[in-house]
């Protein structure tokens, strides 16, 4: 049976739909950012930026852009009544601190026990862009990875063992993709959901790992 992929959007939305009311949640630099606009309305969530900013909101209209207002991605954003600019040193006290409670980050590579490959491919000439990730990982509360299932090549980016340089060790929780969410767990992964029209059987051989219903 043929199945729809989440779009960028889409996909956006259902991560912003697992984020409680009063949370405090960084938003990692790409794909992640995109999660900004899709909150759910009357749900108040305070969003965090590594360069220092607290209380972000959705990005501004085309014309609005104020690049002096920037997120860790150099995108420019909008911020919230009550939102405030501080010290980068203040900012990572925060992330080292246990005061953030959902990370969103990306990643080249997620174990099905949750370690997390998101800074370096290893390859010759990459350059290494760790920035802060490997706080966030280790100090919200939460880490969720919001990314493609597969390389542009056709391989997956859940693996047994990540083969990349390691950001933090058993820390992802849960993993969203455009075809489905899983839960990483001591045990392996969990089936949280997944597009209609994939089976069980199809997204297994998509990760070639099992995957527990």
């Amino acid at each position: 049976m043929p199945y729809e992929k989440r779009t960028k959007d889409q996909l956006a939305k259902r991560v912003a739909q697992d984020i409680f009311d009063g949370a405090y949640v960084n938003l990692g630099i790409g794909m992640p950012t995109t999660v900004a606009n899709h909150i759910p309305a009357g749900r108040e969530v305070i969003l965090h930026s590594e360069n220092g900013i607290l209380g972000m909101g959705p990005a501004p209209a085309e014309g609005d852009e104020d690049y002096d207002l920037i997120n860790a991605g150099k995108q420019p954003v909008t911020l919230l009544a009550g939102g405030a600019y501080f010290h980068h040193a203040d900012s990572f006290a925060m992330m080292r601190g246990g005061h953030l409670d959902i990370c969103v980050l990306g990643a080249f590579q997620v174990s099905a026990t949750g370690d997390l490959a998101n800074w370096s491919t290893g390859e010759p000439g990459a350059i290494p862009a760790v920035g802060g990730a490997m706080d966030l990982a280790i100090g919200a509360k939460e880490t969720w990875v919001m990314m493609d299932l597969l390389t542009k090549k056709g391989e997956s980016k859940v693996v047994e063992r990540c083969t990349y340089p390691l950001t933090g060790i058993g820390c992802v929780k849960k993993i969203y993709t455009e075809v489905c969410t899983l839960a990483c767990t001591p045990q392996g992964l969990k089936l949280v959901d997944m597009v209609d029209g994939l089976s069980h059987a199809e997204l297994e051989r998509l990760v070639g790992l099992p995957i527990a219903a």
